[in-house]
């Protein structure tokens, strides 16, 4: 998540789940959170897998009707694209 989603309500949803935020705060906030940079990269390189995943369209519409072969179409894509 980026700065567009630093509002009072998702930081509130994160608390109550017991999850950490990287969200980075906005700059007219009155009190600026820490925000673990390292953390916000890493999760980036995430948001960029399942974009370039997304990009298949048997895995975007879901063609396989049974889960072990959707599984294995996803451990094979980001092989394919771990390898590129």
């Amino acid at each position: 998540m980026d700065r567009g989603y630093d509002t009072d309500k998702i930081l509130a949803l994160l608390e109550e789940k017991q999850a950490n935020s990287v969200i980075p705060s906005r700059q007219l906030r009155t009190v600026q959170r820490h925000t673990d940079w390292w953390l916000f990269k890493e999760r980036h390189l995430v948001e960029c897998l399942f974009n370039k995943l997304k990009h298949n369209s048997r895995l975007a519409t879901r063609y396989d009707k049974l889960s072990r072969t959707f599984v294995a179409f996803l451990k094979l894509a980001s092989a394919m694209i771990w390898l590129a």
